[in-house]
């Protein structure tokens, strides 16, 4: 019985190592990918100006609720209990208001959101894309990404892919411009002269 379990054993090892091989793993560093993507930092600008425009809008709704407030603890002398009551009422549906703005805005399913995806989602997936392909063209096993929380003790720089796909990148914007060139060279020979 013993003799059988060893030949088992030896025959799953051989198995095991036969069937291993070298893993070919890369890495990439998204933010130096994304600040090298023109359209990335241009989408990033446009989200950037939205939010300051939204955080002013908010802002100046706080400031005037805290002047409110401040009113209110002068003037609680001189005012009746309803008078009070209904300044009170005033000041509480402000600040809902406020609230409501700020989900609206910066809420999980908000404006921020859903203009960083309307912005950034099409940059992303450009980058993926080209991950993608270099990974299948390389027969990488595994592409890290280095500023994740994965923590990478060490990296060689030999295995840092981010110039290929920003290559790549370049590569498939200048594909896409000469085909809009073409596109508009063939309509203008369609058209008739005049």
């Amino acid at each position: 019985m013993k003799k059988i379990f060893l030949l088992v054993v030896l025959l799953f090892s051989v198995t095991v190592s036969w069937s291993q091989r070298n893993q070919i793993i890369a890495y990439i560093d998204m933010e130096y990918i994304l600040e090298n993507v023109p359209e990335y930092l241009q989408a990033q600008n446009t989200l950037d100006s939205k939010v300051a425009k939204w955080r002013k809008k908010l802002d100046k709704q706080a400031r005037h609720i805290e002047v409110l407030k401040s009113d209110l603890a002068n003037e609680k002398a001189i005012l009746t209990k309803d008078l009070i009551e209904e300044k009170e009422e005033e000041i509480t549906l402000k600040q809902v208001e406020l609230r409501r703005l700020e989900s609206l805005y910066f809420g999980p399913k908000g404006d921020m959101f859903l203009v960083r995806k309307q912005l950034v989602k099409p940059i992303q997936d450009q980058v993926y894309n080209a991950i993608q392909s270099i990974a299948k063209r390389k027969k990488y096993d595994f592409v890290f990404e280095k500023s994740s929380d994965l923590v990478m003790l060490y990296s060689n720089k030999k295995y840092d892919i981010s110039d290929l796909v920003l290559s790549t990148i370049d590569r498939t914007r200048l594909s896409d411009k000469k085909k809009e060139e073409r596109k508009k060279k063939v309509r203008k020979q369609l058209l008739p002269k005049c």
